[in-house]
């Protein structure tokens, strides 16, 4: 006789969720996360809350920056791939640039991931991806959640960083210094880094109808999904020795969703426009050409949904110029001079 489900002794794990596993893939990843760390914490994690005393001691008058993203369907592209550490690394990257804009150090992240179903291998590259990306920029992996919602999110995930860091309160980098003369130099992207995924994936995989493991001549030796997955770059190294060096760094932007347009004007007065030359950006990353040409995208939407191949925009006087692109390249980054500062009304322009 067939036993019904309702006369079932009715389990959580059974309803989807496995407490069990979630226990044992943390443990595994114990090590991994417990090189993410700073002095400054006074508990692993694990606890309901982090905890992290501030040495205010090492500023005069200390101001916590905050901010909250996400990787976004980008994920989607990493599940096609089955290679899940590189997302680790973005949400961590990008949050980091998110605060560097405003000269803040970053000190500790805190990570949420919502799933469908756990599962292993993804739970631990996800994990140990944030953690390397921690521990790269000093910045203490302080705690996170895992949410396992069978009913919510079907076989996706979701992947949200929270990320706190400290600045002197007369060292806030805002914009409001930048003025008619100023320059805008460019640190160059990898790739898409975290936004624009929609409409990337709806030019190669539902319109060309390509698929991840494509590789085109245009992409030079990459596929199509490892050129899309390669992780968002973090730029403090370079906004750091800048910080050190005393430039005059007066405005500085994340070039993130909403490209050149819409994240300029964020830091701009009112009575400037930064003007952009596209013949500077020389050699952006082959992926967006790909995009572009195959989607019969115009260059406006283009330069408003992509980076187009510049990550971070920094102003700077003119007579700072070659003294700020040389301490950038010494941090690593190509940089180059992608604009000027001229008299306007806020705006972000972008020209031949």
């Amino acid at each position: 006789m067939a036993v019904s489900i309702r006369s079932r002794h009715q389990t959580y794990k059974n309803a989807g969720v496995d407490i069990d596993l979630a226990t044992n893939l943390l443990k595994k990843l114990k090590s991994k996360l417990a090189l993410a760390k700073r002095p400054e914490m006074l508990a692993p994690i694990g606890g309901f809350g982090g905890l992290f005393q501030l040495d205010v001691s090492r500023y005069k008058k200390p101001v916590l920056v905050t901010s909250i993203d996400g990787v976004g369907t980008k994920l989607m592209v990493a599940a096609m791939m089955g290679k899940y550490e590189s997302v680790g690394h973005d949400i961590v990257n990008h949050c980091v640039n998110d605060i560097a804009v405003q000269g803040a150090e970053p000190i500790y992240f805190l990570d949420y991931i919502g799933i469908g179903k756990l599962r292993s291998p993804l739970y631990e590259e996800v994990l140990g991806g944030i953690a390397a990306a921690c521990r790269k920029v000093n910045c203490a992996l302080l705690g996170g959640e895992t949410a396992e919602m069978p009913g919510m999110y079907g076989e996706d995930f979701d992947l949200v960083g929270v990320i706190t860091g400290v600045v002197e309160k007369d060292r806030i980098i805002t914009g409001k210094k930048i003025k008619p003369g100023h320059v805008a130099i460019a640190l160059p992207s990898n790739g898409l880094h975290t936004n624009g995924f929609s409409l990337a994936r709806r030019v190669l995989f539902t319109v060309r109808r390509y698929d991840v493991g494509s590789h085109l001549k245009e992409l030079k030796g990459e596929s199509i999904g490892e050129a899309l997955l390669k992780p968002h770059i973090c730029y403090w190294p370079a906004i750091k020795g800048l910080m050190e060096a005393g430039t005059s760094l007066d405005g500085i932007a994340h070039i993130t969703g909403g490209g050149l347009y819409d994240n300029v004007p964020r830091i701009l007065p009112n009575k400037v426009n930064a003007v952009f030359s596209k013949s500077t950006i020389k050699n952006p990353p082959p992926i967006f050409k790909l995009i572009v040409e195959e989607g019969n995208i115009v260059d406006s939407e283009a330069y408003h949904v992509f980076n187009m191949g510049i990550g971070m925009v920094l102003f700077v006087p003119k007579a700072e110029e070659a003294a700020t692109l040389k301490i950038c390249r010494e941090a690593g980054f190509k940089a180059f001079t992608c604009g000027t500062v001229v008299r306007g009304t806020g705006k972000s322009l972008v020209e031949e």
